[in-house]
């Protein structure tokens, strides 16, 4: 499925939805005509040094979850790095998901989504769901956000609770945005978790 193919999806995704988005059904946002890269417009960067390089810059680790749909029984989530905080107001965070993610269809079906900033001390809770397939919760304590009814992960530093405003192309990813509805910490101040040249640090 070519790019412009992916970003139909995913508005089709968020616009089914129905009332389990707060904000309404998500709109195509205006944007440049889709095309394929032309041979003569692509950096001579080799992936491997992209990923070495960029693997200079740490980041914290969070899991994305969102509830069950559609007959699925168990929530769905996955281990994602690429997460920020966008806009104050209106309160807004943004996260990145590749297209060929298996666990993002479910999430645009939710429409609804919670960030769980994961503690120091889960490193091996991120490796359960980074992996794809199986029940990533089994095992896992967590309750019910209180506006989208996500899985809010039992000793995570933070928690943000979405609903999904917008959703926008980026090469090889989704870009995710956000509106914020509830997010809370931790009482105590154990530091976050982050990852560095490939490793927890």
């Amino acid at each position: 499925m070519g790019h412009a193919g992916m970003a139909a999806t995913a508005v089709r995704y968020l616009r089914s939805a129905g009332t389990r988005t707060a904000v309404g059904p998500v709109e195509a946002l205006p944007r440049p005509e889709l095309r394929c890269v032309a041979e003569d417009e692509r950096a001579p960067v080799d992936p491997g040094e992209f990923r070495r390089v960029l693997g200079n810059f740490a980041t914290g680790v969070t899991v994305i979850t969102a509830p069950a749909t559609d007959g699925w029984t168990a929530p769905a989530g996955f281990a994602c790095q690429s997460f920020s905080s966008l806009s104050l107001d209106p309160p807004l965070v943004v996260f990145m998901v590749g297209r060929a993610s298996t666990t993002w269809p479910r999430i645009a079906r939710a429409g609804v989504f919670c960030v769980n900033v994961l503690a120091s001390h889960q490193g091996a809770l991120c490796r359960g769901f980074a992996v794809s397939g199986g029940d990533k919760f089994a095992g896992v304590d967590h309750e019910p956000a209180p506006f989208s009814g996500a899985p809010r992960l039992t000793g995570a530093t933070a928690w943000i609770d979405c609903a999904i405003h917008a959703v926008h192309t980026g090469g090889d990813h989704l870009i995710v945005v956000g509106r914020v509805r509830a997010l809370g910490t931790r009482d105590d101040e154990e530091p976050p978790l982050l990852f560095h040249r490939g490793r927890f640090v």
